[in-house]
Parts: structure tokens; sequence; C-alpha cells
């Protein structure tokens, strides 16, 4: 493991669940840590917790669904550190249901989040990224995206959701090979389930049925937070491509 003394992470989502945990595991290796969310108060709360803590971090409110919010969320960091070694696109959303009964206005929030969102920072953070990877000294950098199983193996009722999961998929993979020969390092992570809030968008019925359904342990955000910091405090000539990271109960 290398630790992150002198770098950069940018997190998205960061006001809560994984993107909290994954921000306070990367301040925990020495990494400055920019935080992005749309819930300012949560992010200043974090960012006093982390300060307190003798790390560096700026709290950033933002709708990331908004390209001109994304550009400028990577412009604040980039003009408080000057740098960017790393970012995680975690912020996303879940609604589950059938075709049928589904709400459009709940598929076009999860496109405009889990997909637009993500395409909307990989693009405003890749050029500093580059950057770094160039001339930073451990010569590499890292982008993170957060899928979810549900973009690996779909099932009934989560059309949609798998639908954006399964493009992060895809896209990291094929940014993956572009980025790859100049020390970018692009990787998936894909969680099963969570104790997050992203379960609190889910309508009574539908959490009902998933309790019965599932009775399982499931993971905490730090389970996820723990890959995350896998991945980035590899060596230079180590690449993690993807990891899934399922409860042990978990069989789907």
């Amino acid at each position: 493991m290398e630790r992150l003394d002198g770098t950069v992470a940018l997190v998205t989502g960061a006001s809560s669940g994984i993107g909290e945990a994954v921000a306070r595991a990367l301040a925990g290796q020495g990494a400055s840590v920019a935080l992005v969310a749309r819930r300012k108060d949560r992010l200043d709360e974090l960012a006093s917790d982390l300060e307190r803590d003798g790390r560096n971090a700026l709290a950033i409110q933002a709708d990331i669904t908004q390209r001109s919010e994304a550009v400028a969320a990577v412009r604040e960091a980039i003009g408080r550190f000057a740098r960017m070694d790393t970012l995680v696109n975690n912020a996303g959303v879940m609604f589950v249901d059938p075709v049928e009964r589904a709400l459009p206005e709940e598929w076009d929030r999860m496109v405009a989040l889990n997909v637009n969102g993500l395409l909307n920072m990989a693009r405003a953070a890749l050029p500093h990224l580059l950057e770094t990877a160039e001339t930073g000294h451990r010569r590499v950098a890292d982008m993170v995206n957060i899928s979810s199983v549900a973009g690996i193996k779909t099932g009934a009722g989560v059309s949609v959701y798998s639908l954006t999961k399964y493009g992060v998929g895809a896209f990291t993979e094929s940014m993956r090979q572009e980025v790859a020969a100049r020390h970018v390092r692009v990787s998936v992570i894909e969680p099963g389930s969570a104790n997050t809030e992203l379960r609190n968008s889910l309508r009574v019925e539908v959490q009902t049925r998933d309790r019965a359904r599932a009775g399982i342990e499931r993971l905490e955000p730090a389970d996820v937070a723990d890959a995350v910091q896998y991945i980035v405090t590899r060596p230079r000539r180590v690449a993690v491509n993807e990891i899934v990271v399922r409860p042990t109960e978990q069989v789907e």
C-alpha cells in the first residue's frame, strides 16, 4: 500500500453513505479531499470533522447533472488544491419498479445522475488527472466509478437502474483502454446491497418486499470505501480494473 500524502481526491455524493465513507478513508491515507454534493450543510459538517482531525477538506455544493456545475466544481477544487490525483464518481440514485408502473420522471432522474452526472465529472476532471499522471510525484492518477451488482446482473423491476449501471461499466472499460498507457487508472466497483440512503428512495411496498426477500446483513459504506482505498493505494504498476463486493449472504 502507498499512502496518499500530498495527493488530492474529489468525491461526488460525499454528503452521506458511501461517498462520506470514501472521503474519510482517503483523508485518513493523507489525501486532501474535495467533497461534492447538493447538501451543503452535510458537506460543511464533514469538512469540519476532517479538518479537526488535521486533514484538508473543501465542501463544494453542486448539482453535477448540470455540466456547468460539474465543471465549476472541478475548477473550484483545482483552485484550492492545484491538482487532482483521484476522482471518485459515487453520486447516484435508485428507483425500482416494473416498467408498466414506473414513473418516467424517475427514469429521467436516474439517467441524469447515474449517467450524465458521471460523464460530466469524468470529462471535467480528465485533463487534470492526465496532468497529474504525467507530472505528479506518484506519476499515476485514478478514476473510480461506483456502479452496482445491478450493472453485471439484472432482474425484474430494475430495468432502468440496471441500464444506467451497465452503462457505467461499459464507459469505464472503454475509457480505461483510452488512457491506460498514460497511467490514468479507470476502475469500477460494483457493490451489492448496502446500508445507505439509496434505499430510502424505494417506495414502501418495495422496501417491505426487499426486506422480506433478503433478510441478510448488508454491506456498510466503509466496506465499499475499503475497496476504493485498495484501488488507489496500489503502486503505479498495478491497476485494479474491477471489484465486485457483496454481502456474504447475497446470492444475486
